[in-house]
């Protein structure tokens, strides 16, 4: 038990200094100015954790990194999607706010997805991978997910006071162009990856 924490602890530590200011945080400040905080940070929590026991797995011992460049390339196209979404923006007509809780599990999936394409292959997964090679897989999995949950939510809160002060407007098209940022990133990494 005692190897469980350790590794919960060491793991959690890790991650969420990896995390600030790492592209996923800002991918969670992003989506947070688009969905409810809740929905997003479910998306990433469900992501996260998914992505972190594929981590650990690779890390305990099923060897070969996954094929991270077409990952990447199709995030990217994902994030032009976004921010195309964003850019346009959108209102609800009175019927369509009655359809406001089936929003709930696309927004969930939108997230979940982006950030499970976003993380195949990030410093965090790669540090995951690591720390499961000699640590208690459980405890690297659960303090890793943790550990990046907390530091997006804190991406969330951060944009979410931010948000309260600034015009709509500029909040969309920056946001626009943050998924731009992240679809560009992405390719060029997915490029670099397959040359």
């Amino acid at each position: 038990m005692a190897d469980l924490w350790a590794a919960f602890l060491l793991s959690f530590g890790v991650i969420f200094v990896a995390e600030l200011g790492d592209k996923s945080q800002l991918m969670a400040l992003t989506f947070a100015t688009r969905f409810k905080a809740w929905h997003v940070i479910l998306g990433i929590t469900i992501a996260t954790t998914v992505v972190h026991l594929a981590s650990v797995a690779i890390g305990f011992g099923l060897g070969e990194a996954l094929p991270t460049g077409w990952i990447n390339v199709i995030a990217a196209v994902a994030f032009f999607g976004f921010a195309a979404w964003t850019w346009r923006g959108d209102s609800l007509t009175d019927e369509e706010q009655g359809k406001a809780e089936r929003a709930t599990r696309a927004a969930v999936i939108a997230v979940g997805t982006a950030f499970f394409l976003a993380e195949l292959g990030d410093k965090t997964m790669l540090a995951t991978i690591t720390l499961a090679a000699d640590n208690d897989w459980v405890g690297v999995w659960i303090g890793s997910t943790v550990g990046m949950v907390a530091a997006d939510a804190l991406a969330i809160v951060v944009g979410r006071y931010l948000g309260q002060r600034l015009p709509e407007r500029l909040i969309q098209v920056g946001a626009a162009a943050l998924f731009v940022l992240f679809g560009v990133w992405l390719l060029i990494e997915g490029i670099a990856e397959l040359i």
